[in-house]
């Protein structure tokens, strides 16, 4: 198998932590158990309109009989997810892809779920700043003012900022820094933040962009 055919793989965020360049300047990078993944499955364009590989991830104790048909003598995989391919013929099904596929320098693109903060005002969520401290507004300090306009149009316009659902969102972070990839330890360190929490599941793709 051609591992550059396939641009990204499937791990877990581990934390974050500080490592020092050789300038002695520090930085800080997250640390992501990235892959090992199993192709489980590929799509071609004749067959499914577009080219494309899945990839299994992690360890689930119990299966249900669709996915352990679908998974067949691959193993207990947990996580399923597609990543597009120019040429599906290099890959086979079996094939394990780990992170020897990115390298120092290597720029990519991560993407999670964000940190659920439930549901939030509008100080906390829009970054308003909030009503007068003074002159008699004694119950008004954090809410969102007025919504409205008048007769016309005479409703709430779509999109605007109030209260409401914050976070467990998909987040993507671009354009990342590669600065160590491990296969013997699974491990990929990678210059700043990624979208959410401790042992949360992230898609790592190599980015268009390059250096």
């Amino acid at each position: 198998m051609d591992s550059l055919s396939i641009q990204g793989i499937i791990g877990r965020k581990l934390g974050m932590t500080q490592i020092f360049r050789d300038n002695g300047e520090a930085e800080a990078v997250t640390a992501i158990e990235a892959g090992p993944c199993a192709v489980t499955q590929i799509k071609t364009a004749t067959k499914d309109g577009y080219n494309a590989v899945q990839l299994g991830f992690g360890e689930t104790k119990r299966l249900n009989s669709p996915r352990r048909g679908h998974l067949k003598e691959l193993g207990q995989l947990k996580y399923l997810r597609e990543f597009r391919v120019d040429d599906a013929e290099a890959v086979k099904v079996g094939d394990k892809i780990d992170v020897s596929l990115f390298k120092v320098g290597d720029l990519v693109d991560i993407t999670g779920v964000s940190k659920g903060k439930g549901f939030a005002g509008v100080v906390k969520r829009h970054h308003f700043a909030g009503g007068p401290k003074t002159h008699g507004q004694s119950d008004r300090h954090r809410h969102a003012g007025s919504i409205g306009a008048g007769a016309s149009p005479g409703r709430v316009l779509k999109g605007t900022r109030m209260a409401g659902h914050m976070g467990n969102e998909k987040v993507t972070v671009r354009h990342l820094e590669v600065f160590e990839a491990d296969p013997a330890r699974n491990l990929l360190l990678v210059k700043g933040a990624v979208s959410g929490g401790r042992n949360g599941l992230l898609l790592i793709k190599k980015s268009s962009r390059g250096k």
